[in-house]
């Protein structure tokens, strides 16, 4: 066991990311099922939704599993109220000031990880009282950190700063790559965009098509005036490139983007006029495959390229 399985109780130093419109409880419980820790996303959630799914995900599986909840979501404390009421045990907070709930949490028993895109803010978590921390480099999809810090050189950065347990995300699909993090420093890998593209996520059928078909570069970052985004490139990524040609005020980007963009483009399936959230490193994902299938080719991949580090010459 390593800090991770340790601290969660899982077999596997493998964390699913609470993605909205991906991470409903089919996804976390058939990731916790394999042997990682899954995570419902209660970002794209109405409470009760919320409550249903965690009710779901109980009877889905025995293992232990978790619940993201974004610290700037509107109806933040029945949100909180839910998962305790539920007896939900871990929590991943982000977008928000962890101090906030931290200690709240933690009176009730449960387990708390902070997202964090910077040194600056993973010893603030540290010292907001958190049990570990996910450090997310800028090539993650979804809303990213402004700092534009690639995981590379972010994972042994936070390492040196912080004595909690570290999570490393962004850019990371194969076992090769949680290798690679883990040692730089860090203790186990969250994965988003790889379980997006599995059969049990609750994305369109046509927007995991997408993801299986994406090369490099077909993913920008922007928006940074409102909270930077990482999106694939199509109809409404151009829109905003032409609309920033015009040098838009914040408010004009937010008329642009409108509401439920996410939901229709990941969840509905407009590949048109939806937001397309992804990490680069779809690039690297090919087929769309059972939860079970993807974690085992990962650990079978990590265990063979320890293998091959350890035969080296030098």
């Amino acid at each position: 066991m390593n800090k991770i399985t340790q601290l969660f109780n899982i077999q596997y130093p493998i964390i699913q990311g609470g993605m909205i419109w991906n991470s409903g409880y089919k996804l976390a419980s058939a990731v916790s099922n394999a042997g990682g820790l899954g995570l419902i996303g209660a970002g794209s959630m109405y409470p009760d939704v919320l409550r249903e799914h965690i009710q779901k995900c109980k009877k889905a599986t025995d293992k232990p599993f978790g619940v993201n909840v974004p610290l700037l979501y509107p109806n933040i404390e029945e949100i909180i109220q839910i998962i305790i009421e539920e007896g939900v045990k871990i929590v991943f907070t982000s977008a928000g000031n962890p101090k906030t709930w931290t200690a709240h949490l933690k009176e009730h028993g449960i387990t708390v990880v902070h997202v964090v895109s910077s040194s600056k803010f993973a010893l603030k978590a540290q010292e907001a009282g958190v049990d570990a921390v996910v450090a997310e480099g800028f090539e993650a999809g979804g809303h990213n950190g402004r700092e534009e810090t690639t995981t590379l050189t972010l994972i042994p950065m936070v390492r040196e700063n912080i004595a909690i347990p570290l999570i490393a995300a962004g850019g990371i699909a194969t076992g090769r790559g949680m290798l690679a993090t883990m040692i730089l420093g860090a203790d186990g890998v969250q994965m988003g965009s790889r379980f997006a593209a599995s059969v049990e996520s609750s994305a369109h059928e046509d927007f995991k098509k997408t993801i299986i078909e994406l090369k490099e570069g077909d993913t920008q970052l922007t928006l940074k005036e409102l909270a930077p985004v990482r999106l694939i490139k199509n109809k409404f990524y151009n829109d905003i490139q032409e609309l920033y040609a015009q040098c838009p005020t914040p408010e004009d980007l937010k008329i642009l983007l409108g509401r439920a963009r996410a939901k229709r483009g990941m969840f509905e399936g407009d590949l048109v006029e939806g937001e397309l959230e992804i990490g680069q490193i779809a690039g690297l994902i090919h087929q769309i495959k059972p939860v079970n299938s993807i974690i085992d080719e990962i650990i079978a991949e990590f265990k063979l390229a320890s293998k091959e580090l350890q035969q080296l010459p030098f």
